[in-house]
């Protein structure tokens, strides 16, 4: 007997094991604060030359598991170049980051990637011609309104989460352009990134003691882990998801901040999460809403 046709929404194959890969991926990126106090006993300088270093090793083995070395061979000029611009683009992301959090300023650094999905949404409109809906613009505006009464009440620019949230966008508009394995792709930025990360600790040549040393060189396992974990999940989940879930991190790290380091936030900081958290909100329901469905025949 026939009956009238059905929504589902079973998940598909292996999104279980995404959903799993997505939220290891950001509550370590939301935990990761917790690490840079703890080896705020070095320059920021230092910390990221050690972390860029000590990537390395694991990027290795990870694209030796995944048999991508014939990739990394065919690699051409112009490829390399995006990658390039890439490293240097996540350079300036870890470097303020690590800044950020050196200075105490961690709930600044969290607001930095609260507003990143909505500057990466704009920059999608303006360079890739994608097209957006009302209510996401009216979520874009409402960063922007955030971010601007933070700067006449402050009379400053939080410019350590505008830094943050542009330079993770514009990797992120690059990275696109370079059809690469996330794992493969992440282990040529730090290569490029390599010579000058070594010359650095070469020059400064600071000699750490050991559990020192063994701390910085963690930072190897505190950058490639999650976002190994990303792009696992990446292939796992619907965009929507995903984009869903990274929200994870941010909160997490505002969390820390408040509840453990007892960071003070301010009015102006308070109006401006609110703002940026009713864009994102805006924008998780329009995206929810206009997802696809699937029709199942009984």
């Amino acid at each position: 007997k026939q009956g009238a046709a059905r929504i589902t929404s079973s998940p598909p194959p292996g999104s279980n094991a995404g959903y799993g890969y997505a939220l290891a991926a950001y509550t370590l990126w939301g935990v990761a604060p917790v690490y840079f106090v703890l080896v705020g006993f070095a320059v920021p300088l230092e910390i990221l030359a050690q972390r860029i270093v000590w990537s390395i090793p694991l990027l290795v083995l990870f694209i030796t598991i995944a048999k991508q070395w014939r990739a990394l061979v065919s690699l051409d000029r112009v490829s390399l170049g995006w990658l390039a611009l890439c490293a240097m683009l996540l350079s300036i992301n870890w470097l303020t980051f690590i800044h950020g959090i050196s200075v105490g300023r961690i709930a600044e650094t969290s607001l930095g990637y609260f507003i990143n999905p909505l500057v990466t949404i704009a920059l999608g409109y303006f360079f890739l011609a994608e097209r957006l809906r009302p209510i996401q613009w009216i979520a874009v505006a409402l960063a922007a309104l955030g971010v601007l009464l933070e700067l006449l009440v402050a009379g400053k620019l939080p410019w350590i989460a505008v830094t943050l949230a542009l330079s993770f966008g514009f990797y992120g508009l690059v990275r696109k352009r370079v059809n690469v394995p996330s794992s493969l792709g992440l282990g040529v930025e730090m290569m490029i990134l390599a010579p000058l990360a070594i010359a650095y600790l070469v020059i400064q040549s600071v000699e750490r003691p050991l559990p020192e040393q063994a701390l910085l060189a963690l930072g190897g396992a505190v950058t490639t882990i999650p976002m190994v974990c990303f792009g696992a999940a990446a292939i796992r989940l619907p965009l929507t998801i995903l984009g869903l879930i990274q929200y994870l991190a941010p909160s997490i790290s505002l969390l820390i901040a408040i509840f453990v380091y007892a960071e003070p936030v301010s009015a102006a900081r308070w109006i401006t999460f609110t703002l940026v958290w009713m864009g994102i909100a805006l924008f998780s329901f329009e995206s929810l809403r206009s997802r696809p469905r699937v029709v199942v025949s009984p």
